[in-house]
């Protein structure tokens, strides 16, 4: 019903990150069974997960072979969109997951980067225009599908989007996907400004 009069919802992220231990730490839930069930009850849009790079869902670095098997078996039950990060932008970290959705599994590798800082404050120098639009093309070599731009922390300003998303769609041929968190409570308004300047997607709760 719901995607019946929202056709427009690109995805849905009902999986991954913390809700992995939560269910099973704190409602003694079978995590994967409740992925089944999201999947048996939207069976028409993309269902998307967040995996930490080489963490997977834990909190520790996983052998390669288990962060593969573990993306494998999440696509075969239910799984579509798969937001690969990591919080220090390592892309190295994220390169196995990036390779294992492509190579063994028939979905999409969204790769992310994290911002921080100010793109518009010249004191700011680290992370700087610059820094973002070579992350975003190593991600792109690596073989992301779908950029995200991961603002965890609700830094992104207005102003700073327009800038960003319009460099970005210069420097990379990926589709970008907007994440935020209202915590500075202009977030509404960095959406607009980035709608503006091209965004493909953003992401509302």
């Amino acid at each position: 019903n719901y995607a019946l009069h929202h056709p427009q919802t690109f995805s849905m992220e009902v999986w991954g990150g913390a809700t992995f231990d939560v269910a099973l730490r704190f409602l003694h839930e079978c995590p994967w069974k409740r992925l089944q069930l999201l999947r048996e009850a939207i069976p028409n849009i993309c269902l998307q997960m967040l995996i930490r790079g080489n963490n997977a869902i834990g909190y520790s670095a996983y052998p390669n072979n288990l962060v593969e098997s573990f993306i494998e078996q999440s696509w075969k039950n239910g799984v579509d969109i798969f937001r690969i990060f990591d919080s220090l932008n390592w892309t190295k970290s994220m390169e196995v997951s990036i390779n294992a959705v492509r190579e063994r599994t028939g979905g999409i590798a969204e790769a992310c980067i994290s911002y921080t800082g100010d793109i518009l404050d010249p004191k700011k120098a680290k992370y700087n225009l610059n820094y973002y639009l070579d992350l975003a093309k190593d991600l792109e070599d690596k073989g992301a599908h779908i950029l995200c731009i991961k603002d965890m922390a609700g830094l992104l300003k207005p102003y700073s989007a327009t800038l960003l998303i319009e460099e970005l769609k210069k420097s990379v041929s990926l589709p970008i996907h907007l994440h935020t968190h209202d915590t500075s409570s202009i977030q509404a308004a960095t959406y607009l400004k980035a709608i503006e300047a091209g965004v493909d997607v953003v992401d509302v709760a």
